[in-house]
């Protein structure tokens, strides 16, 4: 059964296909594969069954169907769900099951989606590979011996899998984009605040953003649309009109104007992705695009600025894990206090642990000055970058990765190379503005190549538009070749 969100989503609707045979399907494709590819933590066999079976039990009452109807869509383990265990691939959580559903969540049922369940992630949405997992890595389909990218790693390999045909994750700093790049499929980062974060479960909390991943542009713009919106639960939940995003995928790029960042492309970046994105960027201007080159001079100062940002949110953030009210805790038999070290230092993982202490490091009594605010001075430098640009463009295109997927095990071992692998995702969100990784063309070893497309803030819009185009020239395909 290989189809889109939205074939699914009008079949259901019309009745020439069941939900609950898409929920079978789903449910034999995960048993399949999940054994070597370890994208689910979790999965809910029952309750995707009893979803399937509910919507189409509203379908024959004659009732309208929501604009998901009967689509599988996966759900990043740090985005809560009433049943469901939410662990945020980390050992500290194991074992709590939230009583609530996160406000996205809650529109995916109202949407008459199936939620098949949880799927796995660098702990706390800390890495770029998924092997910072406290509960393994995960493969990506391509090429079993290589990582799908992170954060949101199972969400990724399960729509590159065909194991659903969508999910969503989180993106801090390129999180739902960089693993799309790696994995061959869509993966959008909304502008911040577009989404609701009501029950994702935080690590830097004026970057991370929930967002889509989808085998097409379309599914992708509907889920997303689905899901955005103004939300009174999340103080940073912006009370913007939500466009029509799927409309937008049917219009013609003709007399958009795109920029090219040198800075983009310069030393680190792998020549057949180049050539790639290149070429990607070249088929867009023979749409009617213009191109022109453009200049973001505080790009090499991104990974720097995001480190002690999102590190110093997250040892804030993480703080509440404690071992008293859920999840994992240790009792050393001594005082309170030798709980909460012996808790935290068994339920963190390595990088966890190195980004809490660097995180409180910037925040110190007498380095403050000199690292935190001086790198919000420097967040700032970076979003007057994208304002000069947009002056001048509607939308910006990049290669999303360095690389095409490497090797599990290849960067674990240093640290910064790891980062590195996100160097073209972070400035768009320290900036808070959308972005998109499309499929764009094929690398060697038959790895997929991303093509970033980054609009100016609530200019989902044209993201969508410029994607879709991209996509008339590389259809997507999956690992088998669908």
């Amino acid at each position: 059964m290989k189809m889109s969100v939205v074939e699914i989503a009008e079949k259901v609707r019309k009745g020439s296909l069941r939900a609950v045979d898409v929920a079978n399907e789903t449910l034999k494709q995960i048993e399949a594969q999940n054994s070597s590819i370890h994208a689910f933590l979790h999965v809910d066999a029952k309750g995707l069954l009893e979803q399937a079976a509910a919507v189409d039990a509203k379908r024959d009452r004659g009732e309208a169907l929501g604009p998901l109807a009967g689509v599988p869509v996966a759900l990043k383990d740090a985005l809560c769900a009433k049943g469901m265990p939410a662990t945020s691939g980390s050992k500290i959580l194991e074992g709590y099951v939230p009583l609530y559903d996160a406000t996205v969540v809650a529109k995916l049922r109202a949407a008459d989606a199936l939620l098949p369940g949880k799927t796995n992630m660098d702990e706390f949405a800390m890495g770029s590979s998924g092997e910072n997992s406290a509960y393994g890595p995960i493969k990506n389909p391509w090429d079993t011996a290589r990582t799908p990218g992170g954060s949101s790693s199972g969400s990724a390999a399960s729509v590159a899998g065909r194991m659903t045909y969508a999910a969503l994750g989180t993106d801090t700093g390129g999180s739902i984009r960089q693993p799309a790049s790696l994995s061959g499929i869509v993966g959008v980062k909304p502008t911040y605040g577009r989404v609701s974060r009501y029950g994702a479960i935080a690590f830097a909390s004026s970057l991370d953003q929930i967002g889509p991943f989808a085998s097409d542009v379309r599914g992708a713009a509907r889920i997303l649309r689905t899901i955005s919106g103004h939300d009174p639960h999340d103080a940073t939940s912006l009370n913007a009109p939500v466009e029509n995003f799927e409309a937008a995928c049917e219009k013609s790029p003709r007399g958009l104007r795109i920029g090219v960042p040198e800075e983009y492309f310069a030393a680190g970046l792998s020549k057949e992705v180049r050539a790639s994105v290149e070429k990607a960027i070249a088929r867009l201007e023979s749409d009617g695009c213009t191109i022109k080159k453009v200049h973001l001079p505080h790009t090499k100062y991104a990974v720097a600025t995001y480190y002690v940002i999102a590190t110093a949110e997250a040892s804030s953030n993480l703080a509440r894990y404690d071992g008293v009210r859920y999840g994992l805790r240790v009792e050393p038999n001594r005082d309170l206090k030798a709980m909460y070290g012996a808790t935290r230092d068994a339920g963190f993982g390595a990088e966890v642990k190195r980004r809490i202490l660097l995180g409180t490091f910037v925040l110190s009594a007498g380095y403050y000055d000199a690292y935190y605010l001086k790198a919000q001075k420097v967040r700032t430098l970076i979003r007057r970058d994208f304002d000069n640009a947009f002056n001048e463009v509607d939308a910006i295109c990049s290669p999303t990765a360095p690389t095409t997927a490497f090797r599990i095990g290849e960067k674990s071992d240093d640290p910064l190379a790891m980062y590195l692998s996100d160097i073209y995702t972070l400035p768009a969100s320290l900036a808070g503005i959308c972005g998109i990784s499309v499929p764009c063309g094929m690398g060697a070893g038959n790895l997929p190549i991303g093509l970033q497309i980054i609009a100016p803030a609530l200019r989902e819009e044209t993201m969508f538009t410029l994607a879709a185009a991209c996509e008339t020239h590389c259809p997507p395909v999956s690992p088998s070749g669908s």
